[in-house]
């Protein structure tokens, strides 16, 4: 496999004997270079290799044999001219770059115990695959990748809510509404959700943000749910008769006219397991509640700057009607429907300190990126199925940074058996037990 070979290779896994090119030449590695994982260009960048007495700076090429360099058409590319070295598992063909130079190769095989490691890896049932050397490993290697995770989720996120901003003309203040919109959706309607904020005209809302009453008919209106066919039969006629429904939709027939808006399609909301509190309603009208009280703006974020502030800022409830109501005519007993303390601590987690980081990066406020680090550790670590997993293999979450880490794992490495990217599959790799 060419990303083992990669691998042996990033990492000096080389034989105890004497390195030669297939014409006899001594090889010395004195630096593999920098791992280039585009799918343009050379597999390593930089290397220094001295080959028969003559140091070498240059790009490094990887492939299972020789003749890969052909299939892959590096003979026709100029990009690999300043490939100093060719290093194959099985030497089956002479090499000739685009500018007609013939390349030395190095034979480099995968050591055995690499091999088997990895394949043990790749078909272990246990899950994750490495979990028996985790409790082996020194504390400071555990918090150094630990908190390399955790940076890396948050750029993605960043990247994330940046491609909102592009989309959306530039706006991060819309970009933040269509984050904070998404993490509503507590996963199982987030799609739907971010399609139902990019389906919400702010610049309309806004000429109308006085009146609650209207707020919420353009955001239940835009989500669809004041279509009679999105109020399941069971509950039609409860609806009809109540009135509230009748004069949303009427309220947003009027304002739809106005501003030429187009409802999104109700059947993408998911109910199916669904608790009647996360229902796509009470979550619209918490929402609602939340502009209406000009407290869902990147303005006010910003100025948050405690813990306690965040809290107070994304906490809300539901308008009267909803009070009593789960859905359009089912009633339920009275309630404000608050936003839970652990829903608002994973708001916090999955939007405002993304958010921070994001605009920190972008407006080259490091105080804003580290007080987006600092929240991470002063809230508490999420509970889910992917945290209590790890901790069950002795690895525990102390925090919200740490669980994000933790996640990050799972999804971008374990999930995808991504384990010659990661430090706990490298130590695996190296047989320790």
């Amino acid at each position: 496999m060419e990303q083992l070979l990669q691998y042996v290779w990033k990492h000096r896994l080389l034989p105890l004997g004497q390195l030669l090119t297939t014409d006899g030449r001594v090889v010395e590695v004195i630096d593999p270079g920098l791992h280039n994982r585009s799918n343009q260009g050379p597999d390593f960048f930089n290397s220094k290799v001295r080959i028969g007495g003559t140091l070498w700076v240059g790009n490094v090429e990887v492939h299972l044999r020789s003749a890969d360099w052909y299939a892959h058409h590096h003979d026709r590319d100029a990009a690999y001219n300043n490939v100093v070295l060719h290093v194959v598992e099985e030497a089956d063909a002479d090499v000739l770059t685009e500018d007609g130079h013939y390349l030395p190769q190095l034979v480099l095989r995968v050591p055995a115990e690499v091999s088997d490691n990895y394949q043990a890896l790749l078909s272990t049932d246990h899950y994750p695959p490495c979990y028996q050397i985790i409790p082996s490993l020194s504390p400071l290697m555990v918090h150094a990748w630990m908190a390399a995770l955790q940076t890396e989720r948050l750029e993605q996120k960043t990247e994330a809510i940046a491609e909102r901003a592009r989309r959306l003309d530039g706006s991060w203040e819309d970009a933040y509404f269509v984050t904070l919109a998404r993490n509503y959706g507590f996963g199982i309607n987030g799609d739907a959700f971010e399609q139902w904020a990019l389906n919400v005209p702010l610049h309309a809302v806004g000429k109308h943000r006085d009146d609650l009453f209207q707020v919420e008919a353009i955001f239940m209106g835009q989500a669809g749910l004041l279509q009679p066919e999105a109020v399941p039969r069971r509950h039609r006629e409860a609806a009809l008769s109540e009135g509230y429904f009748a004069r949303l939709r009427s309220e947003y027939e009027y304002l739809a006219h106005k501003f030429s808006l187009q409802p999104m399609d109700h059947s993408l909301w998911r109910f199916l397991r669904l608790r009647p509190q996360n229902f796509p309603h009470i979550r619209i009208s918490q929402l609602a509640q939340l502009y209406y009280e000009r407290k869902a703006g990147l303005s006010v974020l910003l100025e948050c700057e405690t813990l306690d502030q965040l809290r107070s800022l994304l906490q809300t409830h539901v308008t009267p009607y909803w009070q009593t109501h789960y859905a359009f005519g089912a009633e339920s007993a009275r309630s404000p429907k608050r936003i839970s303390d652990a829903s608002t601590d994973l708001l916090i987690i999955n939007t405002a300190v993304p958010m921070l980081f994001a605009v920190g990066r972008h407006r080259q406020k490091e105080a804003w990126c580290d007080r987006a680090f600092d929240l991470l550790e002063q809230l508490r670590a999420e509970r889910n199925h992917i945290v209590s997993m790890w901790a069950q293999c002795g690895l525990q979450a102390r925090s919200a940074g740490d669980s994000q880490a933790l996640i990050q794992l799972k999804k971008e490495y374990c999930d995808r058996k991504d384990c010659l990217r990661c430090r706990f599959g490298f130590e695996y790799l190296k047989g320790k037990r």
